[in-house]
């Protein structure tokens, strides 16, 4: 299956330099994933808080991106596709 929502990818800039949620909690995370529609930063789902997916539920933002050092990876979470982030579109 491939991803129907390339298209709302954006020229996005992260929200915050680590999980946004999190940090206003006091809370912490394993693995950062940034929203490629919006740049929100959200923790992963082996982190407490699962913050990435809670935020795709919240406002139905369809892909987010690994932002760990040498991952070039995403995530529709629509379509459940990982995506390549290794070229430059």
């Amino acid at each position: 299956m491939r991803c129907r929502h390339l298209d709302q990818i954006s020229e996005v800039t992260p929200s915050a330099k680590g999980c946004e949620d999190c940090l206003k909690v006091g809370g912490w995370w394993v693995h950062l994933r940034m929203c490629m529609v919006c740049g929100h930063m959200g923790c992963c789902d082996s982190s407490p808080n699962k913050h990435a997916t809670k935020h795709f539920h919240a406002v139905k933002h369809p892909i987010m991106r690994s932002m760990e050092p040498g991952e070039n990876w995403g995530w529709c979470f629509v379509d459940e596709v990982e995506l390549d982030f290794s070229t430059k579109r």
